[in-house]
């Protein structure tokens, strides 16, 4: 998710600077930053010692050899778990301290992250995750290579998967590293390749089957520690007893009395920037292929369904505290730190304080070490889980669509097993490499991904699943539209200025309505245009595509492991 936490690296220009003064600079950035961080941490260490070697452990236990428990599970997984893998999925280290970092310093306006993360989840349950479940396949790629028979499509969505899959991951390693600089006390590069190199043993070794067992395990650790530490800064400081999610009224009120924009939703930022920004996580959420993926580890439709409720549930008990720490945090830091200068404007929190205010805030309480470093054991768990995710979606997208229906189709499990655990090791190298020394404007490039995610895949999986007529043609046509709008936008106001120096967009009108960032509130409604007139134009789908369309919809329930596909071979369709 794109949060503060990746525009950590932002305010230090470590893209510029080579390893020996990239240590310099990450040494001056911890000794001018208020969480403490450069030391060694028994107790935490030892508990992230331990937790990592659980997950490798499970991994070993849960290895899989057949290529369905790799990519799918055996679509073993029940409700309650896939929705805890759902929510350790979903809730990055981004999200486990970048939302309340944005409501901190961004006030009411950061509450579109929290609006837009869990909107396209209600989106999900009531058009997508029972429908994609009935369709049965392996992957998003998958679904739009059959859907619209067209390897061409295929090959498209699976480019764009991969794409969005790295892009999300460099944000984690970077995660992964601040976290590791406070519990072990090492620098930020060995704490990216600890923390990366133990993702990538336990995913390569264990697939999706092992994957999905260890975020069960990683949820309960991440909400256990970021509500322990919630309850206990508002004992500790008196400002709660039960229920701290209500109970936060007049710090609040105190916030907002330091700091305007708290309160105050377009202080800073426009009615339209809100809205776009919105409006792209929504489609994006909707849109991202390891949160789609996670529909086909169960066993039918109404698991997918119940998968995304209680998905929601998980997410909302973190997603609830998040204001609450961003208050109370601001508060002890304009109390300890700055001694009533302030927390979010001009002297106050650094983007790297800001990316840690949930850990920060329970250090400011004075809460033991061990207390504080669960907390960050908590981040470092939300950071393996959704590494863990992308690099299972990245690694089917070319195992199964490209390496096995592209390029050889009657390639053996062993071969499949091979190419997917090499991309596993492939793309893990990459991102650990990329996430040493990220580029400056890496949170841009994460959220772009939910531009790309929203704009390219939310039409097609949207008018794939509910208009049967969608054609192959229109697909394409959708699909290209949306590169060129996505990657066009952030062409114009990133890419070409941060590689020839420009300070302004190259067309800075455009920018201002098609951000980067946010482009999909322009560029979705163009794509449906787009997928429908084609379509309308265009020679109907083969009537054993529309079929398994009308499957997908079917009041009757599927029997276990049964897809659309299986339904509509052995029998008629009920509207048809």
């Amino acid at each position: 998710m794109a949060t503060l936490l990746e525009s950590w690296t932002l305010e230090v220009p470590v893209s510029v600077l080579e390893p020996s003064a990239l240590d310099s600079a990450l040494e001056v950035v911890a000794l001018e930053t208020a969480l403490d961080v450069g030391e060694f941490k028994l107790i935490p260490a030892l508990t992230v010692a331990a937790m990592l070697a659980l997950f490798l452990g499970v991994g070993y236990f849960f290895r899989v050899a057949a290529v369905d428990e790799l990519w799918v599970a055996g679509r073993s997984i029940g409700s309650i778990e896939n929705g805890m893998a759902i929510g350790a999925n979903w809730m990055s280290a981004a999200s486990y301290l970048g939302v309340a970092a944005l409501v901190a310093t961004a006030g009411y306006f950061g509450l579109a992250y929290v609006v837009g993360w869990t909107t396209g989840y209600f989106i999900l349950l009531i058009f997508m995750a029972a429908q994609f479940r009935r369709f049965g396949k392996y992957t998003a790629p998958d679904f739009v290579g059959d859907r619209f028979y067209s390897d061409w499509a295929r090959g498209i969505a699976a480019f764009t998967t991969l794409a969005i899959a790295f892009t999300y991951a460099i944000g984690q390693a970077s995660g992964m590293g601040l976290m590791a600089q406070y519990i072990f006390g090492i620098s930020y590069e060995a704490g990216v390749i600890l923390l990366m190199g133990v993702t990538i043993g336990y995913v390569a070794l264990s697939g999706m089957l092992g994957t999905t067992k260890n975020m069960a395990i990683q949820y309960v650790i991440l909400i256990v520690a970021f509500t322990v530490g919630l309850y206990a800064t508002g004992w500790s400081q008196g400002w709660s007893t039960v229920l701290p999610y209500l109970e936060f009224g007049s710090e609040v009120a105190e916030a907002a009395s330091i700091e305007e924009q708290f309160v105050e939703p377009f202080a800073n930022a426009g009615y339209y920037a809100w809205i776009a920004l919105a409006f792209s996580l929504i489609v994006g959420t909707c849109g991202l292929p390891h949160v789609l993926v996670r529909f086909y580890t169960v066993d039918n439709e109404r698991t997918a369904r119940w998968s995304t409720v209680w998905g929601l549930f998980f997410i909302c008990l973190l997603y609830w505290g998040t204001a609450t720490y961003a208050a109370w945090g601001g508060l002890l830091y304009d109390r300890e730190v700055t001694d009533g200068g302030g927390f979010a404007g001009e002297g106050g929190m650094s983007g790297a304080e800001a990316d840690a205010l949930v850990v920060l805030t329970t250090q400011l309480a004075d809460l033991p070490t061990w207390l504080v470093g669960l907390v960050a054991a908590g981040a470092v768990a939300a950071a393996l889980a959704t590494t863990a995710g992308l690099f299972i979606s990245a690694s089917s997208a070319a195992a199964h669509d490209i390496y096995t229906n592209l390029y050889k189709e009657d390639a053996t499990q062993r071969e499949q097993m091979i190419v997917g655990r090499a991309t596993i090791l492939g793309i893990g190298v990459l991102v650990t490499l990329i996430g040493l020394n990220p580029p400056a404007l890496i949170g841009e490039l994460v959220a772009m991904s939910f531009a790309i995610a929203g704009t390219v895949f939310f039409p097609v999986f949207f008018l794939g699943l509910w208009w049967e007529n969608t054609t192959r043609e229109g697909a394409l046509a959708g699909m290209v539209t949306g590169i060129t709008i996505s990657f066009g936008a952030i062409l114009n106001d990133t890419a070409i200025p941060m590689y020839t120096g420009y300070e302004e967009a190259v067309i800075p009108a455009l920018a201002t309505w098609l951000p980067g960032t946010s482009s999909a509130l322009v560029g979705v409604p163009v794509v449906f245009a787009a997928i429908i007139v084609v379509s309308i134009v265009t020679e109907n789908p083969p009537r054993q595509v529309k079929r398994l369309v009308r499957q997908c919809h079917s009041p009757e329930p599927m029997h276990r492991m049964e897809s659309a596909e299986d339904a509509a071979s052995g029998g008629t369709p009920a509207d048809d």
